[in-house]
């Protein structure tokens, strides 16, 4: 699946509709550089799950949880050396709970993902238009869809 936005407000609109393919259980690692859209595009990810709930970046706290129909679990793991610091504040424990957990800066624990885990690329195209590529593994992204023009 391929968005293409041009703002702030895009990207978490396609985030939202993003959202709409997710399910109870599912992980969702999120790449892109400082600055990317990340958290804008998990923002949406909570509005399109039924979170009221003010979205921040978990930078500092690790992991924010954000009560929903779908409840969202969000990471930053900008600060863990590895996967061995993940799973010490209880990640398994968030992968039973029935909810989506949205992770940041996925490459640093890249060894504690499933093959089963949606991955979601955004590129920085220019100051305000993003690129951003989510994979299924399990097809769920057969449709392309562009709602952030």
């Amino acid at each position: 699946m391929l968005y293409y936005t041009d703002s702030e407000a895009g990207t978490e609109r396609a985030g939202a509709a993003f959202a709409g393919l997710l399910r109870p259980g599912d992980v969702v690692a999120l790449y892109g550089g400082l600055g990317a859209g990340k958290t804008a595009f998990v923002r949406g990810m909570a509005r399109g799950l039924g979170v009221a709930a003010r979205v921040s970046s978990p930078t500092f706290t690790i992991v924010n949880e954000y009560p929903g129909p779908v409840p969202l679990f969000h990471f930053d793991m900008y600060r863990l050396g590895g996967p061995d610091e993940l799973f010490e504040i209880g990640w398994e424990d968030y992968l039973v709970r029935g909810g989506v957990c949205a992770v940041e800066w996925s490459e640093n624990v890249e060894d504690a993902f499933d093959p089963d885990t949606i991955r979601v690329h955004i590129e920085k195209l220019e100051d305000s238009c993003r690129s951003i590529t989510a994979a299924f593994p399990d097809g769920r992204d057969e449709i392309n869809e562009n709602p952030g023009h």
